[in-house]
């Protein structure tokens, strides 16, 4: 079993820019988080990896993660945005980048 060090890197490294048409089939399932601005995508996706649930409930109660909205969605859509992603099975984290 990685060490979170070890997780971190593997996932950074499966880090990737992705348009909203390659995202829409996780949307529709219900598998795509989007998270905030303020986290760090990485260290979401390696707390969602650990199931570190105390983390996650703070993050959802805080509005740091969440499931992307219609609204976001549709604006998504729309294109010029700047998403970056990580893929934790079965979800998809989607990051919303300046």
């Amino acid at each position: 079993m990685e060490n979170k060090t070890d997780q971190w890197h593997t996932l950074h490294a499966e880090t990737a820019a992705i348009e909203w048409k390659d995202l829409e089939r996780f949307f529709a399932r219900g598998n795509l988080l989007h998270v905030s601005s303020d986290l760090d995508l990485i260290d979401a996706a390696v707390e969602i990896a650990n199931d570190n649930k105390p983390a996650i409930e703070q993050w959802v109660a805080e509005g740091h993660l969440s499931g992307v909205s219609n609204e976001e969605a549709l604006l998504w859509s729309k294109g010029g945005s700047n998403l970056w992603s990580v893929i934790v099975l079965p979800w998809v984290l989607v990051q919303q980048r300046k």
